[in-house]
C-alpha cells in the first residue's frame, strides 16, 4: 500500500473520530518502542499506525481498550469484604487484643418521617441587610 488515507480505515473503523484516536494512539505507542506490525516503508508513525488499522494487523478493539485503560486515572478494584474490615479498625487505631470496642461501627438511624418533622420545624434564618 503506497498510500494510506482515512477511507482505507473508515471500513475498520466506522467513526472517523475514533479512527483518529485510535491512531493517535497507536503512533504514540510506537514512538515509545512498541513492535509495529507492518513494513516501515520509511513513514512516519501516523502513517504505520494507519497502515496497521487498514491492514487488520492490529484489531481496532484492542485498540479501543488499550486506549480507554492508558486514560483511567483510578481503576476501581473490587476487594473481599474481609480485607475491609482489618483496615478500618487499623484506622480506628484499634489492635486486634482491644476487646472492649465495638466489631463494628453503628450510626443512628433515623427513619424518612423523622427527617422530614425535623425539616419541618426548622426556622428559616432572619433576613438582614447583610446578604
Amino acid at each position: 500500500m503506497a498510500r494510506v488515507t482515512v477511507e482505507d480505515c473508515i471500513d475498520k473503523v466506522n467513526n472517523r473520530f475514533e479512527l483518529v484516536l485510535l491512531a493517535s494512539h497507536r503512533a504514540r505507542q510506537i514512538s515509545q518502542g512498541s513492535q509495529i506490525t507492518v513494513d516501515r516503508d520509511n513513514d512516519k508513525n501516523p502513517v504505520v499506525a494507519l497502515r496497521e488499522i487498514a491492514d487488520e494487523t492490529l484489531s481496532p478493539d484492542d485498540l479501543k481498550e488499550d486506549l480507554i485503560h492508558s486514560l483511567q486515572k483510578h481503576v476501581e478494584v473490587d476487594e473481599p469484604e474481609q480485607e475491609a474490615a482489618p483496615a478500618a479498625s487499623a484506622a480506628l487505631g484499634r489492635d486486634d487484643e482491644d476487646d472492649d470496642m465495638p466489631e463494628t461501627l453503628t450510626f443512628d438511624q433515623m427513619s424518612e418521617e423523622e427527617l422530614l418533622a425535623g425539616i419541618e420545624g426548622l426556622v428559616p434564618p432572619e433576613k438582614s441587610d447583610d446578604y
